[in-house]
């Protein structure tokens, strides 16, 4: 039977991975306003982006050692109550240093919640139900450009899309904490009938020895990076370059995260009857395909639809290749191989976008049509490897971790 409070807790596990996609979904919409009220060139987001990063990174990269020594609830409410002060700072910044400042706590809480809840759930549920948490991450996506272009709409400064963003997550902060105690090992974590007990876990440099980490690692990267580049510069790319208006630019970036959303809802229905390793396939080429309806621009609504296939056929990877890292580096390895996903994604999160900024200030912002083609193809070439190697079967001794 499970705990009574199982459904609350999995309640908020959806809740924290939607005010993990809010700011996502905010900053797409909210930088040419960020640029003109700080009077900053085009690339100026990669500083943001870098300190938000090197946030996450350490967050992401320690998230096995502090699960060892924090129970997660009580490390999701820290990491929220960052993320909330973060996104109230800069509400209230009258400096662009300052909101750079702050994006170094924001990466920390973010990078926090990200890893201690996919960790959660990839020891503790299916890869239904991971693609369903990951669901909610794009239902924050999709409501962050709305609730921005709302407040721009109707005259307010950008600020408030942030205040609004930041208050919710103090809230959620205070729920996580109420519950800190009931973020407990479940008997799903107990090996199967006859498996050999797991009698160790893996220090953190012995995960790294493995390939499959590395590679892992690496599709992370590039995933995270195409999926962010698209969110935060397909905006600028329709309004600035291709004179398409801001309230159909910022309902068609909605539309992107939502579909991000709805993908990984059928996903997580269609992960029971097709195989994983196929779906995944058949989403990187229908990314690329995409990513080069918006690089021809035969029309504009191919390209808005392009943007939204984009959208759809990225839905089901990122969960479900969390879904299947308990498998593919076994237990042992589990916690540690989540976090360094999870830094490496967060990684190509910030610097592709970044990349890509520099390359439309001196190209100009046509180029993001084929930096995402590029990204895409890249993905798929660097999954067939991936797939190809063996899963790790290992079962460690006792040992102490670093």
């Amino acid at each position: 039977m499970p705990q009574p409070s199982s459904h609350l807790l999995i309640g908020l596990a959806y809740v924290g991975f939607v005010s993990l996609g809010l700011p996502d979904g905010l900053l797409g919409v909210a930088w040419p306003s960020i640029r003109t009220f700080f009077h900053l060139p085009l690339d100026a987001l990669g500083a943001l982006l870098v300190m938000f990063t090197a946030g996450y990174l350490g967050s992401s990269f320690s998230s096995g050692h502090l699960l060892a020594r924090l129970s997660v609830g009580t490390l999701l409410a820290l990491s929220c109550l960052a993320t909330a002060i973060s996104l109230l700072g800069y509400a209230l910044t009258p400096q662009w240093w300052i909101m750079v400042g702050l994006g170094l706590l924001a990466g920390l809480g973010a990078g926090a919640i990200d890893a201690g809840i996919n960790t959660y759930a990839a020891t503790h549920y299916s890869a239904r139900t991971v693609n369903w948490l990951h669901a909610c991450y794009g239902i924050g996506a999709a409501s962050g450009p709305v609730i921005m272009t709302s407040v721009l709409s109707a005259g307010h400064p950008w600020q408030w899309g942030y205040a609004i963003v930041g208050g919710g997550q103090m809230v959620l902060a205070v729920c996580f904490g109420l519950t800190r105690t009931w973020w407990q090992p479940t008997a799903r974590m107990a090996p199967p009938a006859g498996a050999p007990t797991p009698m160790g876990t893996a220090t953190s440099r012995s995960t790294l020895r493995l390939p499959i980490m590395w590679l892992s690692m690496a599709v992370f990267f590039v995933y995270t990076g195409l999926e962010a580049a698209a969110g935060t510069w397909v905006y600028s790319l329709f309004t600035e370059a291709r004179a398409i208006t801001s309230s159909t630019a910022g309902m068609w970036v909605s539309v992107y995260w939502g579909s991000l959303t709805i993908g990984r809802l059928v996903s997580g229905v269609v992960v029971g009857f097709v195989p994983v390793s196929l779906l995944l396939r058949l989403c990187f080429i229908a990314a690329a395909l995409g990513a080069v309806l918006i690089w021809s621009n035969l029309t504009t609504l191919g390209s808005l639809l392009g943007l939204a296939l984009m959208g759809v056929s990225l839905a089901p990877i990122f969960p479900s290749l969390i879904a299947m890292t308990p498998e593919r580096l076994g237990e042992a390895h589990t916690a540690n191989g989540v976090g360094l996903q999870i830094a490496a994604a967060v990684l190509g999160q910030s610097l592709l976008p970044a990349v890509v900024g520099v390359l439309a200030r001196h190209l100009g912002l046509e180029i993001v049509g084929p930096a995402l083609c590029a990204a895409a193809v890249v993905l798929l070439a660097l999954y067939e490897p991936w797939m190809a190697l063996p899963p790790q079967r290992v079962h460690l001794v006792p040992c102490i971790r670093r």
